[in-house]
């Protein structure tokens, strides 16, 4: 069995282990590529400094490519007896290559070993997750330009109030997106800065090259400081768990408006016959398990900053074991949420609308609005003109004039669409994953 980085000369207790230990062996397979990535860059730097041989250096290099390879593939594994990812690096390099493979923490701790790890792993979600999106905003607005002379009711108290359009629909949630988007980014651009370095979060008496490091991991800059460094743990889950509560929350009313429309009452839309299920007795119904699963998903996601904060805030700076139960609720979360979005943007793609809603006389008093707008252009002043439709109502004698003519930015007849696309197209481009894309590229090709 392996001892641990850490071990003396006295066993630690079975149960004290299990119980420390925790979930750690399983989470930290989220981890495992990236925590090669980070050890790659970490001796390239240290045989920058003198630490490290040339030659040394090209054998843990290609050692950690298997490794990596291992990771990718999924057969990756950390053995009974060792802590943590890190542990099981080493311990498979050190099998190998002896001594050299022992080489490799200098000048580096477990504490910003788990920082690092944790910002390149969720730094590579949210470029999926961010990408997820963009497939899904192109659907809401393909569909939106489709059906954008299509009439539907608009709501307010659950009461039908004014007319709206599936172009209006669908565009509203292409235009949230953009939103999400951005959060999306700033929660980015915090995690992609660099903790390596920092060791235990008081830095190192040896001559570290953490720029050199930043570089080779196509970081946009570092965690300068080395406490602010330590004070990330946590501090980076809870923005990036805020960012995707956003985004989850606009799913989660995308999920809730498309069953409510899909149901027999309303009848406004009809999901892909795939995405729902029947019942064990009655044989007419489909329901829409899909979506009814989506918006639960999503809404547990909108109490994953919670679940984070609740850990995390009453420690003071430095590190402390409580930060290890942040994975169990950070790193499974991400798969969560692109399969929302992913599910999503398969139903949207899918959907089937109603255009022949407004046959219905129960929606006639919609136009309502629109008739005292007819009367207050001809001249009549607002409030008469309110008043007499009203009456009209109340007496049964109102006839609507279903011909809608909005024309003002973002309504029925000017959505602007072209609009948000642009807006859309700003956020994407402000991600910039190029820079981290090519790091990873050249570091894995360096010999």
């Amino acid at each position: 069995m392996a001892s641990k980085l850490w071990e003396k000369n006295f066993e630690v207790n079975k149960e004290i282990e299990k119980f420390t230990v925790g979930r750690d062996r399983e989470l930290d397979l989220f981890l495992a590529k990236h925590d090669v990535l980070g050890s790659m860059a970490h001796i390239t730097m240290l045989e920058r400094i003198g630490l490290l041989t040339a030659e040394e250096l090209h054998q843990l290099l290609a050692e950690l490519k298997q490794i990596y390879a291992l990771a990718e593939s999924g057969a990756f594994e950390i053995e009974d007896g060792v802590e943590d990812v890190h542990s099981q690096v080493e311990l498979m390099l050190t099998r190998k290559l002896g001594y050299i493979g022992k080489k490799i923490h200098s000048g580096r701790s477990r504490n910003d070993q788990v920082l690092l790890d944790l910002k390149l792993f969720t730094r590579q979600q949210l470029k999926e997750i961010a990408s997820d999106v963009k497939v899904l905003f192109e659907e809401l607005i393909a569909q939106s330009n489709r059906y954008k002379d299509v009439l539907m009711p608009g709501y307010t108290h659950l009461q039908v109030a004014m007319p709206s359009s599936f172009g209006l629909w669908f565009g509203a949630y292409a235009e949230s997106l953009v939103d999400d988007m951005l959060f999306l980014q700033a929660a980015f651009r915090q995690t992609n800065r660099n903790p390596l370095g920092s060791a235990a979060g008081y830095g190192s008496s040896f001559p570290l090259n953490r720029q050199l490091t930043t570089d080779l991991l196509g970081f946009d800059s570092m965690n300068y400081n080395v406490v602010y460094a330590q004070m990330g743990r946590g501090k980076m889950e809870r923005n990036v768990a805020f960012a995707l509560a956003g985004l989850a929350g606009t799913i989660s009313k995308l999920a809730y408006d498309a069953c409510l429309f899909n149901s027999q009452n309303f009848g406004f839309v009809k999901l892909p016959n795939e995405c729902t299920t029947g019942s064990s007795i009655m044989p007419h119904k489909k329901n829409p398990d899909v979506f009814e699963l989506t918006r639960a998903k999503c809404n547990k996601i909108q109490a994953l900053p919670q679940q984070i904060i609740l850990i995390m805030n009453n420690l003071p700076c430095g590190y402390f074991r409580d930060l290890q139960i942040i994975k169990e609720v950070f790193l499974p979360a991400f798969q969560e949420i692109k399969d929302c979005l992913q599910m999503t943007a398969y139903i949207i793609n899918k959907i089937q609308v109603n255009e022949r809603i407004l046959d219905d006389s129960r929606y006639d008093n919609m136009f309502s609005v629109e008739e005292v707008n007819r009367l207050a252009a001809e001249g009549m002043p607002f409030r008469d003109a309110y008043k007499k439709v009203g009456l009209d109502i109340e007496a049964g004698t109102f006839k609507p004039c279903k011909q809608v003519n909005h024309t003002h930015e973002g309504s029925i007849g000017n959505l602007c669409n072209d609009r948000i696309v642009e807006l859309m197209d700003q956020v994407w481009s402000g991600f910039n994953f190029t820079r981290m894309e090519e790091a990873e590229k050249n570091l894995l090709a360096a010999e």
